[in-house]
């Protein structure tokens, strides 16, 4: 059994993650403790405070005691906010404080786009233009060439959490292009894990999602492949772990 462990800021779209659980169907366990959301806005000053090292140290023990063997910062924008040197800071101490390895969801995505190969990438986003463009900017700091940004405008957290497929494809459309070898969609609050076969059914590409790519992440933090093309081409790449 491997036991993965998450931070997640309010409640919104955590359902993705036992979703996700069952989608793995392995001997995998994921752990998800919710840490205090603050302000539900998007924008920076609140996602910066989201981020906050007490606020994540706040849920480390309960993931310790869950015997989690890694732990992810489960929010986009509260690890990308703070620019790629302040996040991988914010991991740092994340590590230091949980005596495990960490990562956050911004990195998630670098990670998750070099694995499959996508080098350009368009960004579908919930945030508002300039949150978005944080995104963007803290991809091109990962090596990655972003070919557009589309951005949503909605401002909470809550409002994203209540969209639905509908909702979500046609973020997906919005934001592809022809260039773009990957199709991101960054933020947790954002249902996606049901979707995803969907999404690359109707874009002819991967689809990058950001409760997705944070198990994956963990998963690769724990040295573990699992093979579910339910949750996308994300997991189908070796090596693997047969299901």
């Amino acid at each position: 059994m491997t036991a993965l462990g998450f931070l997640y800021p309010g409640h919104s779209a955590e359902d993705d993650y036992p979703r996700i659980e069952q989608l793995l169907g392995s001997d995998i366990r994921v752990d998800l403790v919710h840490t205090d959301i603050g302000e539900d806005a998007h924008r920076v000053d609140a996602l910066r405070q989201m981020g906050a090292p007490e606020r994540l140290a706040s849920g480390i023990e309960q993931l310790r005691l869950s015997g989690a063997e890694a732990v992810v910062w489960a929010c986009t924008s509260g690890g990308f906010v703070h620019g790629w040197e302040g996040a991988q800071e914010q991991v740092r101490s994340l590590a230091r404080t949980a005596g495990m390895p960490a990562s956050s969801t911004s990195f998630a995505f670098v990670h998750a786009a070099q694995e499959i190969g996508a080098g350009r990438v368009a960004v579908g986003a919930t945030y508002p233009d300039d949150v978005a463009q944080l995104f963007a900017e803290f991809l091109r700091a990962g090596g990655l060439t972003v070919t557009g940004v589309h951005s949503s405008g909605i401002v909470t957290a809550e409002d994203a959490g209540r969209w639905g497929e509908a909702e979500v494809l046609a973020l997906a459309r919005a934001a592809d292009e022809p260039g773009a070898e990957a199709v991101l969609l960054p933020d947790t609050a954002l249902h996606t894990a049901a979707h995803l076969p969907a999404l690359e059914k109707e874009l002819g590409k991967p689809v990058l999602t950001a409760n997705q790519v944070t198990v994956w992440e963990a998963l690769r933090l724990t040295d573990r492949r699992v093979n579910a093309p339910g949750l996308g081409t994300l997991f189908t790449r070796e090596p693997i772990v047969q299901v």
